[in-house]
């Protein structure tokens, strides 16, 4: 199911064989901004605090449930979150993802019709500023691959500098049938609670 997804696309969770994904994966993968040291010599690293989340929403477009760092699992058991990560990669990209959100959609509550992923810089680091970060969803496991569907390069990506909040896509129910929208689009948000409300009024 090779997909070369772009920012606004819809598209079903149904591979060319038929079946449909039962399993997907949001990683984030992100790098410690580089400073330069006491009087301009040498380098220091600053750390970068990410924050992967997704809110759970009812047929009525309801918010229901939000999977974060301070809740690291769905009531259903359908999401799971692998944990906060404080810092980004201090050494250099090390190529693998920071934080892992999965989502098994044989265990998700049947009265919820749209998972929703966003990124929210915790302490208010511009997307900018950040030297290497990009978000991709993916059909596999938190340590395997086997397919992306979609990648979203933050750090380098127009529109994303000057901002410290973004909604990756939702997963949606449509006749029973789960599909995705990439959306890919900065916000003007500062928290979480600011970001989930703006999917509530404008992506849902």
């Amino acid at each position: 199911m090779a997909i070369n997804l772009q920012k606004g696309q819809r598209i079903s969770l149904e591979k060319t064989n038929g079946n449909k994904l039962q399993n997907i994966c949001v990683g984030i993968n992100w790098g410690a901004i580089e400073k330069k040291g006491l009087f301009g010599f040498g380098k220091t690293k600053e750390a970068v605090d990410l924050d992967a989340s997704c809110a759970l929403y009812g047929e009525a477009k309801n918010l229901t449930e939000v999977v974060y760092f301070g809740n690291l699992g769905s009531k259903d058991g359908a999401i799971k979150h692998s944990g906060d990560d404080l810092t980004g990669d201090m050494g250099g990209d090390d190529g693998l993802d920071n934080e892992v959100i999965t989502l098994d959609f044989s265990r998700l509550s049947s009265g919820v019709n749209y998972v929703a992923f966003v990124l929210n810089s915790f302490r208010g680091q511009d997307f900018g500023t950040i030297p290497f970060a990009s978000i991709r969803i993916y059909e596999g496991t938190p340590k395997r691959v086997n397919e992306v569907f979609a990648k979203y390069d933050i750090a380098n990506g127009s529109g994303f500098a000057g901002h410290v909040s973004m909604v990756l896509g939702v997963f949606y129910k449509k006749n029973d049938e789960w599909k995705f929208n990439a959306i890919g689009e900065p916000t003007k948000d500062k928290k979480l609670e600011e970001t989930v409300k703006t999917v509530t009024q404008t992506y849902l």
